[in-house]
């Protein structure tokens, strides 16, 4: 099982991978990160795109019903990812599923001429399974 580090090298390896971070949500702190910052700096890209995350996770509108399919508020399926798409590039945030890393997410940022966003949702989702902290 990868560690912070492993899992952004390996995320590097993705065709058109620009850069790769390691973000808790909740603080904006990120714990790692590799490549190109997409917003000048890591420290400022983490914090931005932690707002994003923590406004989609948090809010039942981004939610679809639970398996039960009551659409009782607040009890939807978590969000797995989220997805912005600009002129030049992907940008990826996969949250992570674990009760211990609760706010967790990596965030992948693609070339959009060389990127493969379904081979990088793929691959971020096994990741973000595998992915231990250390």
């Amino acid at each position: 099982m990868p560690g912070i580090d492993e899992c952004l090298l390996e995320a590097m390896t993705l065709p058109g991978a620009r850069g790769a971070a390691v973000v808790d949500w909740t603080s904006g702190l990120a714990l790692g990160a590799v490549g190109d910052p997409a917003g000048g700096d890591h420290e400022t890209t983490a914090a931005e795109t932690a707002e994003l995350a923590r406004m989609a996770a948090e809010h039942t509108a981004f939610a679809a019903p639970g398996a039960a399919g009551r659409g009782e508020p607040g009890k939807g399926d978590p969000v797995e990812d989220l997805i912005v798409t600009t002129r030049t590039g992907y940008h990826l945030l996969r949250f992570v599923e674990r009760v211990f890393d609760a706010g967790l997410f990596v965030h992948l940022w693609l070339d959009r001429d060389d990127g493969n966003l379904a081979l990088a949702r793929i691959r971020l989702r096994h990741l973000a399974e595998r992915l231990v902290l250390a």
